[in-house]
């Protein structure tokens, strides 16, 4: 019998990266929509604002249990997402997401909505509209349906 020697094998020596590497922000969860598409741009990033998807089911139920209030759409914006409401009693404007916003109508000023108020956290001191829903429609202002339709003039 011989006896061969055998060597370990030669492994190159580990190197830091040139640049820099620095963890992603936000940090992603799976089952996010970014962590499936697997890239984050600057208009990925999280609102602050909760959203009908971001809610929590205790807070939902808590504006789905709540009075129906009126108002009129003061200004919104669909290329932003969000605009505001100004309620029938004349208190402060009430801010309004686009996830939130029920029907086929992108809401333009004048409409007259329906909606419910849920609380902005952190401080829960501030609300606002849920399960917004359009009443009737601003006459004479041409109306635009979320596939981009444009309805009325």
């Amino acid at each position: 019998m011989t006896s061969e020697s055998t060597s370990p094998p030669v492994v190159p020596p580990l190197h830091s990266p040139k640049s820099p590497v620095w963890p992603t922000f936000p940090f992603h969860r799976e089952g996010s929509r970014v962590w499936e598409r697997g890239g984050v741009s600057s208009r990925d990033l999280p609102s602050p604002l909760p959203t009908k998807r971001t809610r929590t089911y205790s807070a939902t139920a808590r504006a789905s249990a709540g009075p129906v209030f009126k108002g009129i759409c003061k200004q919104f914006s669909r290329s932003q997402g969000h605009g505001f409401i100004t309620p029938e009693n004349g208190s402060e404007d009430i801010f309004v997401h686009v996830s939130d916003i029920e029907g086929e109508y992108v809401p333009v000023e004048g409409d007259e909505v329906t909606y419910k108020m849920c609380p902005i956290p952190p401080k829960n001191q501030k609300f606002q509209a849920v399960e917004v829903v359009l009443t009737q429609l601003a006459p004479h202002i041409p109306h635009e349906t979320w596939s981009g339709q444009v309805v009325g003039s």
